[in-house]
């Protein structure tokens, strides 16, 4: 992989997002320098450090430790199909694996383990530390920069919550930069459910996917700072207050795991219904007739178009196409499916290098059912900023890809 090409993207990447920000004549150098800056140097200590690195084999074990604890649970609920012996001889391997009986319900328990560990202010003084480094780096306020740091570890409709009481006061450019992180990470509670599907694939994947998280968070900065730049507030550096939300530790496990069910329905409807849609979109498209041998569907249309994206990222050419049809495909449908698709490609269609590239650049809720739930999520907590929210959906989910790219942009020149 020439050098060149991820540089090249990032200089493409800041580009875009100046064409299109609301004030172009606002753009700062420093904020965009300092911000990649920040982005490289918390890749190199997560990446390159080795403590860290006992730090990643750790989690990874953490990974496969939910997994074995939540397959006890999905065994004595489901039986044979969440896990537990078969009763009948499996003919072809892997058939007795159902996805929403044995993988989705690993996130009720990551999020029972979220509730307990915000309640046990573990997660609250995590948050507060990333969101003081971002509140100071970018001088951002203190309800923006924490909701930006809440965006790590949480989901893009819970950490508004964490900031409610400041959500009316929040500037549109401050706005901007809360959805736009909310669409630039992932979830706790979905974190170890990718790592459990990309884990055969990619040595160490959950330091991979963390780092991830952690780094387009600045990336979201960025952009958001540069499509939605502020005008002329006043920087107030206090952080927010952690408001008290379980009253006991079996409160935190109740709600949480009530939380992580009504996610678990989310996915697997969305899932089905995403994945059917396409498949409608295709047989539609069956109508044409074959280009260049092949048929006409909806993957190919996104792998053409999304191919030059993959390339700046520092992906070989060869690998392009189809790495853009995950990239395609992941803003269309969700970051789940083409995770599973890119598990489930053998090491003939993409190589190592490029499974990690795009595993930090698909690293993110930046798809259209993801900008739903956000819109969804936000207006229905302020609702008197309703149609503001709805203004800014668009762009925060061109906002929201342009981070994650970014971010793979600096994995393609440091991993």
């Amino acid at each position: 992989m020439a050098i060149f090409q991820p540089v090249l993207g990032l200089i493409v990447i800041v580009a875009f997002a100046w064409i299109i920000s609301e004030n172009r004549r606002a753009f700062s150098w420093l904020g965009v320098a300092v911000g990649i800056g920040m982005q490289f140097v918390l890749a190199l200590l997560l990446l390159k450090i080795p403590v860290l690195q006992i730090v990643f084999v750790w989690l990874n074990d953490g990974v496969v430790a939910l997994q074995k604890a939540t397959e006890a649970g999905t065994s004595l609920v489901f039986g044979f199909l969440g896990g537990g012996d078969l009763p009948y001889e499996e003919t072809a391997p892997g058939a007795s694996f159902v996805f929403a009986f044995r993988a989705i319900p690993m996130v009720m328990l990551v999020s029972a383990l979220s509730a307990l560990l915000y309640y046990w202010r573990v997660l609250p003084w995590v948050v507060h530390g990333f969101a003081w480094v971002l509140s100071k780096t970018f001088r951002i306020s203190g309800p923006a920069s924490f909701a930006t740091a809440g965006n790590i570890f949480v989901g893009n409709v819970e950490s508004p919550l964490l900031i409610r009481p400041y959500l009316d006061r929040l500037s549109h450019a401050d706005l901007f930069i809360v959805m736009t992180a909310g669409l630039a990470t992932i979830a706790g509670s979905v974190f170890a459910l990718y790592a459990f599907f990309l884990q055969d694939v990619i040595p160490n994947v959950a330091g991979h996917l963390l780092t991830a998280s952690i780094i387009s968070a600045p990336a979201a900065v960025i952009i958001a700072r540069i499509m939605v730049p502020p005008e002329g507030e006043e920087f107030p550096g206090e952080l927010v207050k952690v408001e008290k939300r379980y009253q006991n530790s079996m409160d935190a496990i109740t709600r949480g795991t009530i939380d992580g069910l009504k996610l678990v329905a989310y996915i697997i409807a969305m899932v089905l219904v995403l994945v059917a849609l396409v498949a409608l979109v295709n047989i539609v498209f069956g109508i044409f007739p074959d280009f260049w041998g092949e048929p006409l569907t909806l993957q190919r249309i996104l792998g053409w178009i999304m191919a030059p994206v993959a390339w700046l990222m520092g992906i070989p050419w060869e690998e392009a196409f189809l790495s853009g049809q995950l990239l395609g495909t992941k803003i269309v449908l969700n970051e789940l499916i083409t995770y599973l698709q890119m598990s489930q490609m053998g090491p003939e269609e993409l190589s190592d290098s490029t499974r990690v590239i795009l595993a930090y650049a698909m690293c993110g809720f930046a798809n259209f059912g993801g900008l739903g739930v956000i819109i969804g999520g936000l207006g229905a907590i302020m609702p008197s900023r309703r149609s503001e929210i709805v203004q800014l959906g668009a762009r925060s989910l061109i906002a929201g890809n342009l981070a994650t790219y970014m971010t793979g942009c600096v994995a393609a020149l440091i991993v």
